[in-house]
């Protein structure tokens, strides 16, 4: 049994195998028509197929002139609509012609799946309306992406701040050079907003809001230096770059080189790649450079600005800690003015109050005296006046004792005097 389990295997792979074949072959068979349709007609030129009946919520138009004169087309096998099935990303590979420089090849990006691209319209229409479906064109004038339309001057980091990876922590520095050196505009140069068009804004925003690939390629162009892909232009939600080579596995030299420079560089700008993988780097067939194919999470920090609020911060927490030191001092001399007041007042309280109770005692004393002095006045005169009521009693007395002796003599004298012995003897 199970040396013939082998050999069943091999025929069900086999079957498999067939029925694969066939069936691919089945669908060939169905699509003819189409597949000879898709050779023959050039799908770049087609408004619906490049979503340029989208704009202005596209990500822009600069190019939209040599898509439709057929100047850019797919390679063979982007020819083949049924394959779209395997190209997640929406990556393609053409070619793009020029009468006096021929042709060169080119990489045209969606910047999104079919997914991605579907969710944004919908996103669009419920901001809008409230609902899944509506007219985008009519749309998009009703959501954020319509805010800087008007009179606004800059694009500034509260508007647009954590909207993707390139503006997670923005400065207006950085700002000013995506605005400046944004391709999808006749008059760009200048960091203004006035010199785009309401619709050029909101391709602007659209583009920083869903995929920020392009305004990387432009704000940081391999012209000067930067390990990027040459950023061509748009038609709708059709970017094209430039081609520089086949996908890289391993030249880890080079790529430590890139990231030194994305973090350190003379603009002072860090960039960090968010999302490495090998399918994110190609190399340059002519001179192997290294270069990054797939730039839409980057994030940019702005060292200048890091700099300064760390300056700042060091400013901030000297004037707190002098602050806080002069409070200090403030704090100590005040408690210190508030004991000497207080100790004055309590010895000034303590003097009066000793005055005071000196003053009451005097006072008492004085009073006292006084009293005494009233009382042994008063005890002296009460007892003269009982002395001399005692003296004059008995001087009374005295007198009326003498007088009734004297009365008494009288009428004994006259008692007596009727008889001799009376007459001498009163005469006596």
């Amino acid at each position: 049994m199970l040396r013939m389990l082998p050999l069943k295997l091999g025929r069900v792979y086999r079957c498999v195998k067939l029925l694969a074949v066939v069936g691919l072959l089945v669908i060939l068979l169905m699509n003819t028509h189409s597949l000879l349709a898709s050779f023959q007609k050039n799908e770049l030129t087609d408004r619906r197929f490049i979503n340029l009946n989208k704009c202005p919520a596209c990500f822009g138009t600069s190019w939209c002139r040599k898509f439709m004169n057929g100047q850019v087309s797919f390679e063979a096998w982007g020819r083949l609509r049924f394959l779209d099935v395997f190209n997640v990303k929406n990556v393609y590979f053409a070619q793009y012609g020029e009468p006096r420089e021929g042709t060169r090849r080119v990489v045209l990006k969606r910047l999104g799946s079919n997914q991605e691209l579907a969710d944004i319209d919908q996103k669009i229409c419920k901001r809008a309306t409230g609902r899944s479906r509506c007219d985008l064109i009519q749309g998009v004038y009703k959501t954020e992406f319509a805010r800087l339309n008007g009179e606004v001057r800059l694009l500034t980091p509260e508007v647009v701040e954590g909207w993707s990876d390139l503006v997670h922590c923005p400065s207006q520095r950085l700002l000013d050079r995506v605005v400046r050196r944004y391709a999808e505009t006749k008059d760009s140069g200048s960091f203004l907003l006035k010199n785009l068009k309401d619709t050029e804004k909101m391709q602007l925003l659209m583009t920083l809001a869903f995929n920020p690939e392009p305004l990387v390629l432009q704000s940081f162009p391999s012209d000067e230096g930067w390990p990027f892909a040459k950023y061509l232009g748009a038609c709708g939600r059709v970017v094209a770059v430039n081609y520089v080579g086949e996908e890289l596995v391993d030249l880890a030299r080079q790529l430590m080189d890139i990231a030194e420079q994305l973090t350190n560089n003379d603009f002072d700008f860090a960039l960090y790649l968010l999302d490495v993988s090998f399918d994110n780097f190609a190399v340059g067939p002519r001179d192997g450079k290294v270069i990054v194919v797939d730039a839409e999470n980057v994030l940019v920090a702005d060292k200048r600005l890091i700099k300064q609020s760390e300056s700042s911060s060091s400013l901030v927490l000297c004037s707190l800690v002098l602050c806080s030191l002069a409070l200090c001092s403030l704090a100590l001399c005040s408690l210190v003015l508030c004991s000497l007041v207080l100790c004055s007042l309590a010895l000034c309280s303590l003097v009066l109050c000793s005055l005071v109770l000196c003053s009451l005692v005097l006072c008492s004393l004085m009073l006292c005296s006084l009293v005494l002095c009233s009382l042994a006045l008063c005890s002296l005169v009460l007892c003269s006046l009982v002395l001399c009521s005692l003296v004059l009693c008995s001087l009374v007395l005295c007198s009326l004792v003498l007088f009734s002796l004297g009365g008494c003599i009288i009428v004994v004298c006259r008692l007596v005097s009727r008889s001799s012995y009376g007459s001498v003897v009163c005469y006596v």
